[in-house]
């Protein structure tokens, strides 16, 4: 006779989510009366990035405007994290390529941003970018079997696509208390991280070893 099913835990995430979410609350509490100097110098900068410091790129990702703007992003990145994590492996080769996507998606988001304003000068924090790249990826999960990746312009992809973009125009429009800099909300470094998750988890799924997991050829 089959065993009853016991529910999930409410707190079920995979380490590598979890770590996602440490890694924006812990830098976050070290942070804490840091001076603006400190801050300026992790942020990315448009204008100082094309003349040669590129760490921006790269420490931006562990700075945050505020706790809203850093519970949001852990939040997020928990609920993201989760699907893709699976779908990369949770051993310590799958983890470590989670990290890497992670930051690939950061990375090309904060520098998509600077190439759309290449003479900005206000100071770009946080790891929204990166989190949009675990939701264009997560996006791929949804159309298809646990662990599996969908097509890349499945229903589900088009829908939340459609729907983060509409959200990202309103706060281009409107501004937000979760800023991501001096000047706003860095609304375009969003939408550049979610199409880079829906391109690239396909690539580090195979990486991973995971391909004959996906769904999809893509």
């Amino acid at each position: 006779m089959d065993q009853p099913q016991r529910p999930e835990p409410i707190l079920n995430a995979p380490w590598p989510a979890l770590l996602v979410a440490a890694a924006v609350i812990i830098p976050h509490l070290l942070l804490q009366g840091a001076s603006q100097e400190v801050i300026y110098s992790l942020a990315l900068v448009p204008r100082e990035f094309w003349e040669g410091r590129w760490t921006g790129a790269v420490t931006m990702l562990f700075v945050h405007g505020g706790w809203i703007h850093a519970i949001m992003n852990a939040a997020f990145g928990l609920a993201f994290g989760a699907p893709v994590s699976r779908v990369l492996g949770l051993n310590v080769r799958g983890g470590g390529i989670f990290c890497l996507f992670y930051l690939v998606c950061g990375v090309i988001a904060g520098v998509g941003f600077a190439a759309i304003h290449p003479e900005g000068m206000s100071p770009v924090v946080g790891a929204s970018g990166a989190i949009a790249g675990l939701m264009g990826a997560a996006a791929r999960t949804m159309d298809s079997a646990p662990g599996q990746l969908g097509p890349m312009f499945g229903p589900r992809v088009i829908s939340l696509g459609l729907g983060w973009l509409v959200v990202n125009l309103v706060l281009a429009v409107t501004g937000s208390l979760l800023t991501m800099g001096a000047g706003g909300v860095a609304w375009e470094a969003h939408l550049i991280g979610f199409a880079v998750g829906v391109l690239l988890i396909g690539p580090f799924a195979h990486w991973a070893g995971r391909g004959a997991q996906t769904a999809d050829p893509h």
